[in-house]
């Protein structure tokens, strides 16, 4: 199968992207993981599908599948590299667009400076919906909001925050995050029985009330470089434990993120930062891979 894709990037955190308007590739799991391997294929942290609008009110559906080959909820900063693709390549000429994701819809606005800015809607707080199973777990509360040791064998307890962002997230604060054994502790995390749907693990250093530096070892990919959602929901664990504002500066290894949350559990998150195209492309994916 020829396909022409584009790579693109937001703070580090690449894509390649796939014009599905026109008609579905109808690729398999193992197709998007040879599409992503940065050996045999383009390299990518996930590979975002343009799909035309399911519904009324909507103008694009929104489908991110990970390295690993499985389809995901949620990705924000591909999220921002969506709306520049639809724009650049002129599927829309509004600044703002609603699209549907796997668990809902979400508003994409593109600023004047260039960056993007996604309506990430409202956190999840309830454990069945992010889904999370906390029986058995030791739990404790930080401002009044449940914390929860996980126990992780020999790397020892993980004391974690956990919410959904569209796709699950339980967020640790650690002393200093570029020491820390992210890359030991990210799998373990991500493979708790407590989350039986995995999660994605956050590593969050507060810097001060209004910036935070972040390491994200995401579900089904591994540590990338940044991940608009785990910046999200570090930014809301922050928050609701007290350490935060309404406003604050995320900095990853690939750049910088700004979040926002008034607070209150039904208030919308926003995210702000950086869209690039990389590079313009085709590729011959094999037919039959396992």
């Amino acid at each position: 199968m020829h396909i022409r894709f584009t790579k693109m990037q937001g703070a580090g955190n690449d894509f390649v992207v796939l014009d599905e308007t026109r008609g579905r590739l109808g690729l398999s799991a193992a197709q998007y993981r040879f599409l992503a391997d940065r050996h045999f294929g383009v390299g990518a942290d996930q590979i975002l599908s343009v799909r035309p609008s399911p519904a009324p009110g909507l103008d694009f559906e929104y489908v991110i599948h990970n390295a690993d080959g499985g389809e995901v909820e949620h990705c924000g900063n591909g999220a921002r590299c969506f709306v520049r693709y639809v724009l650049d390549k002129g599927l829309t000429h509004k600044s703002t667009v609603r699209v549907k994701v796997q668990q809902g819809e979400i508003e994409l606005c593109m600023n004047p400076d260039g960056r993007v800015t996604v309506h990430m809607g409202a956190p999840v707080f309830d454990w069945d919906r992010v889904p999370f199973n906390p029986i058995g777990l030791v739990s404790d509360q930080v401002n009044g909001w449940p914390v929860f040791d996980l126990a992780l064998g020999q790397p020892g307890i993980a004391r974690v925050a956990v919410l959904s962002m569209g796709n699950p997230h339980a967020v640790q604060r650690v002393d200093h995050v570029d020491s820390f054994p992210v890359l030991a502790q990210g799998p373990l995390i991500e493979n708790h029985p407590a989350f039986p749907k995995r999660v994605n693990a956050g590593f969050m250093q507060v810097v001060s009330r209004s910036q935070i530096k972040l390491r994200v070892f995401e579900r089904g990919s591994g540590e990338t470089l940044a991940c608009g959602t785990g910046a999200c929901a570090a930014v809301v664990a922050g928050i609701r434990q007290g350490w935060l504002d309404q406003r604050v500066d995320v900095q990853t290894h690939g750049g910088s993120l700004t979040i926002e949350w008034a607070g209150q559990a039904d208030s919308p998150v926003l995210m702000t930062g950086p869209a690039t195209s990389v590079f313009e492309g085709e590729i011959d994916v094999p037919d039959h891979l396992s």
